[in-house]
């Protein structure tokens, strides 16, 4: 019970749980539950589906996931669906938590990988998919289930995977007579060089802390190594170690040197992208996923053909593999228990996860906004669809790295998510805080968060 209690409070899940209604539901089999056609309830039906693709350049996985819902309306009788958008921050970090200690969750919903995805099943609030996988023949066509698997049972479906590495203006590159840096010394004469010419060295948007810590986790585990983070939870390694101060300790000297713009704490990660799309700044660090942007009609359309992708280079005397890559699978899709109570509306979780989850919707989602597929498909499939020159090199980078690590949050506990995400990369950037101090401040509720588990 203590446990149970502990990893609700670490998700900010205030409020007492409701389960009446879906107690056990998780575990009920799909096919038991929906029945014959004949007792399939043919009065009309709406579920409401949330979903994070919100703003103009996520207009193409918006469209991408309303073609998915039409064709779920018309083979399932009297469903209609509304269609939720939601920032992403505040879907996973406000309204779903809330929704979740209320026990009224969304039908259909984004969903975090690990730890949340974790901490609902355990809580009987997830939908639990290995039946319905089975039935549709799926259950092994995925490149990793891990972030969504409670206990061997399958609760939630990743959207796609990404990557994370810097975006470059090739043209500038090109002036200059550089090629893509392959040592971190010459990535920081590059950077001095680009501030010397009058540009931004590098984007900024920090007013979220989720925008600077893709940087700041890439370049810990760099200096202590990819495997690192995975063992803060575990207590087989420290914020304090010398590796993990050292990368943060990179971070803060590129903004000491100036190399991110004046002001990056109060710009919003919309600014993040204009900073590099107009010429203002020459690299930006960011996923995969922003190869979206540098298509026909989006926002950094003028930039087609002349932007390049890059891994972070290897630092001297860092520790373990230097080609690894941030890399995951931890955004996807949940479904309420509850679901499993209607069967109309448990035909409609199917039809969606069919529609939703196919060669063709994999493929159209790489060539259309950029996300990696989450399903295994056949390479000449895969190497037939890509056609721009962006996408190549991305996929040429992901395969040259030899191993991948997942983002902090999928490896810590929540509270500390929210200590260096809300509090700590903020006070580090403004000079409140030192590299040192702010290993010490984490370690503190690393250690706090390890023991109530325990």
């Amino acid at each position: 019970m203590k446990k149970r209690m502990i990893m609700l409070l670490s998700l900010l899940l205030v409020t007492s749980w409701t389960l009446a209604a879906c107690s056990g539901s998780g575990n009920e089999s799909p096919q038991g539950a929906a029945g014959s056609d004949t007792e399939t309830s043919k009065e009309p039906v709406e579920m409401l589906l949330r979903h994070t693709q919100v703003g103009a350049d996520k207009q193409k996985r918006l469209a991408i996931l309303q073609d998915v819902v039409d064709k779920v309306e018309s083979e399932v009788p009297n469903l209609t669906f509304t269609l939720d958008g939601v920032e992403s921050d505040v879907n996973r970090k406000e309204k779903l938590r809330g929704e979740m200690a209320a026990g009224n969750p969304p039908d259909i919903f984004e969903l975090f990988g690990s730890p949340d995805s974790k901490v609902y099943a355990k809580e009987g609030m997830l939908l639990d998919l290995t039946p319905i996988l089975q039935e549709l023949g799926i259950q092994d066509q995925f490149t990793s289930l891990e972030p969504f698997t409670y206990e061997g049972k399958v609760y939630g479906l990743p959207i796609g995977g990404s990557g994370e590495g810097f975006f470059y203006n090739k043209e500038y590159f090109a002036q200059k007579g550089w090629q893509a840096p392959t040592t971190m010394a010459e990535l920081d004469n590059m950077l001095a060089e680009i501030k010397a010419d009058g540009k931004v060295p590098l984007a900024s948007a920090s007013k979220a802390g989720w925008v600077p810590l893709m940087l700041t986790n890439h370049l810990w585990s760099r200096y202590a190594g990819p495997e690192i983070t995975a063992k803060f939870a575990t207590g087989e390694a420290k914020w304090t170690d010398p590796g993990v101060v050292q990368g943060f300790a990179k971070h803060k000297e590129w903004v000491d040197k100036g190399y991110f713009k004046k002001g990056e704490l109060g710009f919003e990660y919309a600014e993040y992208t204009t900073q590099f799309t107009s010429g203002e700044a020459i690299l930006m660090y960011d996923g995969t996923w922003k190869s979206s942007v540098f298509k026909e009609g989006q926002s950094g359309e003028s930039l087609i053909g002349k932007v390049g992708f890059f891994n972070m280079p290897p630092v001297e005397n860092g520790v373990g593999d230097q080609t690894s890559l941030m890399r995951d699978v931890n955004n996807g899709y949940g479904f309420s228990a509850s679901v499993a109570d209607d069967p109309q509306k448990l035909e409609a979780v199917k039809a969606f996860i069919k529609n939703f989850y196919n060669e063709d919707m994999q493929v159209r989602g790489l060539v259309e906004d950029g996300v990696l597929p989450a399903m295994k498909l056949d390479e000449k499939v895969l190497t037939d669809s890509i056609t721009d020159e962006l996408m190549k090199e991305i996929v040429a980078v992901l395969n040259a790295s030899k191993t991948s690590f997942p983002a902090f949050d999928a490896l810590v506990q929540a509270d500390v998510t929210t200590e260096i995400s809300n509090l700590q990369i903020q006070k580090l950037i403004g000079g409140q805080t030192t590299p040192e101090k702010m290993a010490e401040e984490l370690q503190k509720i690393q250690e706090e968060a390890n023991a109530s588990v325990e």
